[in-house]
């Protein structure tokens, strides 16, 4: 398994983080605001077939984000983080702590950044964990690689309800 691990373009940058990104055909306000509003995150956070539940969102640095991740086979995944920079529509830094319920925790430092490109805009997941065993770990255990291409898809699949597509 190590060696598919290998060979992700998400686990190039560094031994320690995954890094996806996606370009939306979308204003950068727009794509920042679908993260920023939780009536708009419940819409699109999460893979395919998952629902999310927000049950607190402050969007300042100290303040607390809190959802619950709700997987299609009946199991949560609560997930507590806390915002450490925000620069709307340009970048968001947090550390999250969570899991699937009764779980060891996991604890990653998660960077979004949004970025103009052409008519669009650039989003950017970096997830990055105290070791490479770590992530490697949370990519088999959690399919991160593939959770975070199904919430770009979701994300896409959500801004065209805006009037916009990916």
């Amino acid at each position: 398994m190590h060696n598919l691990l290998e060979v992700l373009p998400e686990l190039q940058e560094d031994e320690r983080t995954i890094v996806s990104t996606r370009v939306f055909d979308a204003p950068r306000p727009l794509v920042y605001q679908a993260f920023a509003d939780p009536k708009q995150v419940v819409e699109w956070w999460g893979p395919h077939g998952f629902s999310t539940t927000v049950l607190e969102m402050d969007l300042r640095p100290g303040g607390k984000w809190r959802i619950v991740m709700h997987g299609p086979d009946g199991s949560n995944y609560p997930n507590e983080m806390t915002f450490t920079v925000i620069v709307p529509n340009e970048r968001v830094e947090l550390d999250l702590v969570g899991s699937k319920e009764g779980a060891e925790p996991v604890y990653m430092h998660k960077t979004m950044t949004w970025q103009d490109e052409g008519d669009g805009t650039r989003l950017t997941l970096r997830n990055q964990f105290g070791s490479r065993e770590l992530r490697d770990e949370n990519v088999r255990t959690y399919g991160s690689v593939q959770g975070a291409r199904d919430l770009f898809e979701r994300l896409t699949k959500f801004l065209a309800t805006k009037g916009v597509t990916a």
